[in-house]
């Protein structure tokens, strides 16, 4: 049985960036009504000691027992497409987990954990299993609905966070099924915030939460969730140099989530029916050292433009080089920051962006078209 989860190799926020980039809005491979919590004022770190009553925060003991209802294993079997010269397709299994997100019985988990699923069991934290349809996917985002057909005493929502409100250092949760092992609970710290990771069709996701609380494969799709045992994010990804005796990757302290503000937004559009579309601007960019988003000068390793032929920065006239310092006037400080900008326009809509060029500085309008199913290059 395959776990799942996608590794990272080199630096995660390094390099060259595949933007192709979205509106609207990786991991552990193998939602209606909405429980949001929104921000109020700024974040205060809280601690896991003292418990809930000093309003510092809840035990991890106090996160597992109220959380754990509400977390799935996740078992997935896929056709092998390629079984070999006149052989029948093959099954393979995965395994994940995933979060209960309403009481009508859907469940929101990554959606490498679910791509190309024909059969879809989950497992409650009491035994209790049941058959589960896809509702939707995004692989741009990652994100998945599952519905399950479950007496309501099994559906046991648990209460999403704002993600722009973790701070570094602010302690966190992880549950999930790592190595077939559900349940299993880790704990540990948000690391950073505000990380590009690569989705599953090499698009960027900005905006992930980097914690060090051990997520291996069979974490993906569950809940990373902060002291008060909201969820911050569904564990996506890890970056590793280490491997068990089946080869698969395992912890080294740098894991990401997928944090919850893209996973609610994703999720109530695949709930509602409507199809998940995204913005696409058509450039390649390399992370600027002195502020702003810069296409990049060079053709990638495989010989494809910084600037797609035929996108919507072509038909605009933008260049390899180009420093993009503003949208609609809102000063850009980072690759990031513009890939998380521009994921909240649709396609369709016009955008002004304003450049440095050769010592000058232009305002240029592109109308943003919709996103190819998958870029040319990952990030």
């Amino acid at each position: 049985m395959s776990r799942l989860i996608p590794i990272i190799g080199g630096a995660v926020a390094g390099g060259l960036i595949a933007l192709v980039i979205a509106s609207g809005s990786t991991s552990t491979k193998s939602v209606t009504t909405t429980v949001y919590e929104p921000a109020h004022g700024a974040a205060i770190p809280t601690s896991f000691a003292g418990g809930a009553a000093n309003g510092r925060g809840l035990s991890i003991n106090q996160i597992y027992r109220n959380a754990s209802p509400g977390v799935v294993d996740i078992v997935v079997t896929t056709q092998n497409q390629n079984p070999g010269f006149f052989a029948p397709s093959q099954p393979n299994q995965g395994e994940g987990a995933g979060v209960v997100y309403d009481a009508k019985g859907d469940i929101l988990t990554d959606e490498h954990v679910v791509s190309g699923a024909s059969q879809v069991t989950v497992t409650f934290s009491d035994g209790h299993k049941a058959s589960a349809s896809v509702v939707g996917t995004d692989p741009s985002t990652d994100v998945a609905v599952i519905h399950v057909n479950a007496p309501s005493s099994e559906l046991h929502p648990i209460q999403f966070a704002d993600s722009s409100a973790a701070q570094v250092g602010d302690p966190v949760v992880a549950i999930g099924s790592p190595f077939s092992l559900p349940e299993t609970t880790t704990t540990g710290i948000i690391s950073q915030t505000g990380r590009s990771i690569t989705a599953p069709n090499n698009y960027t996701i900005p905006g992930a939460i980097q914690t060090d609380a051990a997520i291996n494969p069979g974490n993906s799709g569950g809940p990373l969730l902060d002291a008060n045992g909201h969820v911050l994010g569904l564990n996506d990804q890890i970056e590793t140099n280490n491997s068990n005796g089946a080869g698969q990757a395992s912890s080294s302290g740098v894991g990401f989530a997928i944090p919850s503000n893209t996973v609610v937004r994703i999720a109530d559009q695949l709930i509602s029916g409507h199809s998940v579309t995204h913005a696409y601007v058509g450039v390649e960019l390399t992370q600027s050292g002195g502020g702003g988003a810069q296409i990049a000068t060079q053709p990638d390793q495989q010989g494809n433009s910084p600037i797609a032929s035929g996108s919507p920065a072509a038909n605009a006239g933008l260049q390899p080089g180009d420093l993009i310092t503003a949208v609609n006037g809102k000063a850009i400080g980072s690759t990031d920051q513009f890939i998380a900008t521009v994921d909240t326009y649709s396609p369709g809509q016009t955008i002004t962006l304003t450049i440095k060029r050769g010592g000058s500085v232009h305002n240029v309008q592109i109308k943003l078209g919709a996103r190819p199913a998958s870029a040319q290059t990952g990030g």
